[in-house]
This record gives C-alpha cells, sequence and structure tokens, in this order.
C-alpha cells in the first residue's frame, strides 16, 4: 500500500505553502486519497525539490516566526524525553512494518516465478522461453541495489525525521490541520496555526477544551482539576490544554468557524508597550493575563476602556494565533479624550479593559480563491491582522496588498509590508500615495481602476477593503459595479484620519 501523506505534512516536505499544493489539487496535476497524497506523486509534481534542504520552505517559515508571536517567552524546544521515546517506539514499529512489507514483496516474487513455472509446463513447452526470461529478469532485478538517490526514499526518510520532531493534527468535522511542535499543548499550537478551537482557560480548570481521540496518541503535560468521567475517558476525551500529540492524530474538536461562534469576553489586561511611529500615530501593545486570552478572529475589532472610564471601539491588528499579545493602531484625533490619554497619560503597566470581539470582517477561510486587500491610512490595521492570519494558516493562493496613504509618509508600517513580499513568494505589496485635497476621504477611482486592470477577472479573487467609511462605500460601489459578487467582498470601516486644517 502506497504511502500517504497529510497535505500540510506534504507542502512543509515539498518546501512549497499549503496554497501551492492545493493548486496542483485543483488543476488536476495532483490527485488526493482522503485528503492525503501519494509520496510518488509529491516527488513526480516536484521533481526538482530539494529534499535535504528547502530554501522556500526556511523563508516561509521565517516570515511565519514574525507573523505569529509565540505565546510564552521560551524560544523553540525539542519534545519532552517522555514524548521522543514514544514516538521513537511508533517510528519503530513503522520501520518493522515497512521491513515485513519488503520481505513479503520478495517472497511473492518468488511464488510468482514458481507458478509461472508451472503454466508453462501445462502448456505444453510453448511458453518455456518467455517465462525463462521472464524470470531470469525478476531474478536480475531483485539482486540488484537499489538506487541510493531515489527521491522517495529520501521524502520517506525526511517524513520519519519530521515526525519525530514534530506531529500532525487533523481536526474533524472541519478538515483544518496544524503541527504541535516541542512542547506545546494542543491548544497551544492550534492557536499558533491561526485555528480558533474551543478553550477557556487554557490551564484545565474548565473543560471547555475538551475534544475526543479518533486515532492517535497523546501525553499528558501536566495534571488538571476539571474531571472527565469514566465514561468520556473510555470514549476517547481529554483535555487539549494539558496534552501534546505523541503521534498524528485526528481528533474531533469543536471549533469557532464564525464570528457569531466566540463568546464576548472581558479582560483587564496591560498596556505593555507604546510603540511611537510618528507624532500622530502609535502602536498600543497590550498583554492579556496568561491565564486569559482573548479568543478572536482575524480582522475583528475590541473595546479599550482606560482610566476606568473612557472607551473606544479599534480593530485587533494582530494575529489570533497569540491571544495574549494584542496590537492596536491609535491615531491621535486633536480633542478626542480616548486618544490624548494613549498619547499623553497612558504607560507601561497601566490597566486597559479589553471588551470583545466585536464584528464580522474576516477571511473567507475555505475560498478557493486569491485574496486581494486594499486598505486606505488606518485600514491597513485590520487587514495587516487577516494577512498574518492567512500567513499562519498557510492556505491561501497568493496575495496582493493595496495600501493607498493620504499623505507621502502614511504607510506607517512599510517596512513590514516590505518584508513579506520579500520573504513570500506569493505575496504583492502596491504602496499608492494620494494628493492631500483637504476634504474628507473618498474613492480615488484611478486608484481602484488600477486594481481592477491588475486584478483581470475580478471572480477569480476575494476582496478585502478597510479604511475609513466614505471610503469604503464608494471602494465597494466600484468594485460591485464592475461586476464583484457581494459574496466575494467583505468591508470594514475605520476610524477616520483627522482632516487637513
Amino acid at each position: 500500500m502506497p504511502q500517504l501523506l497529510p497535505l500540510s505534512r506534504a507542502a512543509r516536505l515539498a518546501g512549497v505553502s499549503r496554497g501551492a499544493l492545493q493548486v496542483k489539487i485543483r488543476s488536476g496535476e495532483l490527485q488526493t486519497f482522503e485528503g492525503k497524497v501519494k509520496i510518488s506523486d509529491l516527488v513526480r509534481v516536484y521533481p526538482l525539490v530539494e529534499m535535504e534542504s528547502s530554501p522556500i520552505l526556511e523563508r516561509v517559515e521565517d516570515i511565519k516566526a514574525k507573523a505569529r508571536p509565540r505565546r510564552h517567552e521560551d524560544e523553540f524546544s525539542l519534545p519532552s524525553p517522555e514524548v521522543l521515546v514514544q514516538r521513537l517506539e511508533t517510528l519503530a514499529q513503522v520501520l518493522v512494518e515497512t521491513k515485513a512489507d519488503l520481505y513479503r514483496s520478495t517472497e511473492l516474487m518468488g511464488v510468482v516465478a514458481r507458478r509461472l513455472e508451472t503454466l508453462a509446463e501445462g502448456s505444453g513447452g510453448d511458453l518455456w522461453p518467455q517465462v525463462r526470461e521472464l524470470t531470469a529478469w525478476l531474478a536480475a532485478e531483485m539482486t540488484k541495489e537499489p538506487p541510493r538517490a531515489d527521491p522517495r526514499a529520501k521524502l520517506f526518510a525526511k517524513d520519519t525525521f519530521l515526525r519525530i520532531l514534530a506531529a500532525n493534527v487533523k481536526v474533524i468535522p472541519s478538515g483544518h490541520e496544524f503541527f504541535v511542535e516541542g512542547t506545546d499543548s494542543i491548544v497551544d499550537a492550534a492557536m499558533r496555526a491561526g485555528l480558533s478551537l474551543n478553550y477557556g482557560c487554557a490551564n484545565g480548570n474548565c473543560g471547555s477544551c475538551k475534544a475526543r481521540i479518533v486515532s492517535g496518541q497523546v501525553w499528558k503535560l501536566r495534571d488538571h482539576d476539571y474531571v472527565l468521567s469514566e465514561r468520556e475517558k473510555r470514549l476517547g476525551y481529554f483535555l487539549m490544554c494539558s496534552n501534546t500529540a505523541v503521534t498524528d492524530l485526528v481528533i474531533e474538536a469543536a471549533e469557532a468557524t464564525r464570528a457569531s461562534d466566540l463568546p464576548v469576553q472581558q479582560i483587564r489586561a496591560t498596556a505593555q508597550r507604546i510603540e511611537r511611529l510618528s507624532s500622530d500615530m502609535v502602536i498600543l501593545h497590550v498583554q492579556t493575563p496568561r491565564t486569559q486570552t482573548l479568543r478572536f478572529m482575524a480582522g475583528q475589532r475590541a473595546t479599550l476602556t482606560v482610566a476606568d472610564e473612557i472607551s473606544e471601539s479599534y480593530p485587533l491588528a494582530s494575529c489570533p494565533c497569540d491571544g495574549r499579545q494584542l496590537e492596536f493602531h491609535i491615531r491621535r484625533i486633536p480633542g478626542d479624550k480616548f486618544t490624548d490619554i494613549v498619547f499623553g497619560e497612558i504607560h507601561p503597566t497601566e490597566m486597559v479593559t479589553v471588551t470583545g470581539p466585536e464584528g464580522d470582517f474576516s477571511l473567507h477561510d475555505e475560498a478557493p480563491r486569491a485574496a486581494i486587500f486594499i486598505a486606505l491610512d488606518d485600514g491597513f490595521a485590520p487587514l495587516k491582522s487577516l494577512i498574518q492570519h492567512a500567513i499562519s494558516i498557510d492556505t491561501v493562493e497568493s496575495y496582493h496588498l493595496y495600501w493607498i496613504a493620504s499623505k507621502k509618509d502614511g504607510h506607517y508600517l512599510d517596512n513590514l509590508c516590505r518584508s513579506w513580499r520579500d520573504s513570500l513568494d506569493n505575496f504583492r505589496y502596491t504602496p499608492l500615495t494620494l494628493e492631500a485635497t483637504g476634504s474628507a476621504p473618498e474613492a480615488p477611482a484611478k486608484v481602484l481602476a488600477e486594481v481592477v486592470q491588475d486584478a483581470g477577472n475580478l471572480n477569480a479573487y476575494d476582496f478585502y477593503v478597510a479604511g475609513p467609511e466614505p471610503f469604503v462605500a464608494a471602494a465597494s460601489t466600484f468594485l460591485r459595479g464592475h461586476g464583484l459578487s457581494q459574496t466575494q467582498l467583505r468591508t470594514e470601516a475605520v476610524r477616520a484620519r483627522p482632516s487637513p486644517a
């Protein structure tokens, strides 16, 4: 039976993004069997991939590391000795079965040769020349030294090594996959992969992260206060926050797939750092307690309350893969109490109440189309969250960000966008600048016309537009007027930049 690889592992081994692999599958170049691909097919489709090292993969992993900060401060670590021993034992069994299959195949070749000779004798000798030639060929082939450079064998070896370092987890019924590396719990690993599995306290008290093992093996990282019944244990239930994966897993787990699936949370957090980008723009970094991370979907908003009474809603500009480290882009608005506090009075370690998530601006997670992001000024904040999430889940075919700024220095995170462009083969970045008009932002028709011209067939894309309300409304009308379906357009309005005096 041919060895089958989960799509996430196949993409990782071939050194390509999962989105690129999905393109091959949709085109028919690569066949899948119950959501998996054969090693031989992977080698056929990617014959020039160097299995010992994957520069593309290294670049993708580097940008992923920047896009999704680790939830804890520790660096990458190997699995615990107990997990390593169990993984090695599992791999030993795989090698035993592989060797047994090889011995069985050798024996079958001998049986086939003898039965051919019997058939030749029964034919009156007419088939003897052909049978002798065939059996001689079989004997010669069986004694040949196997090719040392067989790419399938190299891929098998690389996959074996990867299985020691990381386990692949598939979630049903969603079909999402992710890797569990080091000493991560299954909840932590899922968060870093951009998935929103159900969890609550993340320390084994509430039981919200209860899931069921369909196949595979887990290892308990820590004891938990939540008590599973004996019946639940027999059925394979466990807590994802307190266990890691030993082998590749298939689990049945609740997962938020829509913004409405997430509960509203209120968290007393800390203003960890204020990053000043200009005289009127800062990034407010907020950290939640270890036991109370914010569950949200990329692109959603949260309400911040400072000084115990002044509140304002802002898009989350960070990836949901780290619910502790939250990022908000805040532009100073003269006379606005909230921004005056952020720019003048707030200081690190000050308490900030975070309430959310809010809104339904989120990524088309299952859409097979490429993505185009259009931001005007501070509309970049929710799009940054979407892009980092897209990088994290690694399923989007390609991305193109058009960031329109009202003034020359308006691309306040231009270096970050350029790093995405330089690191990811499927990411394009086009910064654009409008001339200051002194009026409220309006949809720049010539800029949107350039976007439409670049895209060509709009039906091949999902569009995400964010910025001040007048811009969002005008851009929506413009794109719909050029044939874009409403189901392929998602929009988010943000607080407008102050008008020039």
